[in-house]
């Protein structure tokens, strides 16, 4: 599956043969990534991207979550997908991350719209989350850009590579207020 964001950038599903993009991608920007996000830290060989990748691609229907990697140009970029999602509530959180040199460019501000767009209209999802580490601005300023609504700080939220806890800002979107 595609979804097109513009000429440039398109989302398409995870796919096995991504494995190897996602990792060269990771281990050439440890230090970057690694501040924010957890698993830079025990991604150490291209064969924990492959396990990342077969536990998405080969996920048993009722655990499957919709992963996609974000191209520019046809280019391997970063990763935007769903997570945790309740169907039977009929919520979900948005994660992503992108490279370092294809920031501040509307990327991903443009590919979560586009998810919520596929989640809300598509899918029949009702809600819609997004969790940033405090102190990430690059990241919170995307929901805060797209009209969510702050909830508030989920204390120590998650685990970064470093042994400590963050807090997380919790952001949401309901169906009805797209």
């Amino acid at each position: 599956m595609i979804l097109e964001i513009d000429s440039e950038i398109t989302l398409r599903q995870l796919e096995r043969s991504d494995a190897e993009a996602i990792f060269e991608t990771i281990d050439q920007q440890r230090e970057y990534l690694g501040r924010w996000l957890p698993f830079v830290a025990y991604t150490l060989d291209i064969s924990d991207s492959q396990g990342f990748v077969d536990s998405v691609v080969n996920a048993p229907a009722d655990r499957f979550e919709y992963l996609f990697t974000i191209r520019k140009c046809g280019r391997f970029v970063g990763l935007i997908g769903f997570k945790d999602t309740d169907r039977q509530n009929r919520k979900t959180e948005i994660g992503y991350w992108l490279c370092e040199q294809y920031q501040k460019q509307g990327i991903v501000t443009r590919s979560v719209e586009r998810l919520c767009d596929f989640a809300f209209n598509e899918l029949g999802i009702n809600r819609i989350q997004i969790k940033c580490a405090v102190g990430n601005s690059a990241s919170s300023n995307i929901p805060k850009r797209l009209g969510f609504i702050f909830e508030g700080i989920e204390r120590e939220g998650e685990l970064l590579s470093n042994g400590f806890f963050t807090d997380l800002e919790v952001y949401s979107k309901l169906k009805h207020e797209k």
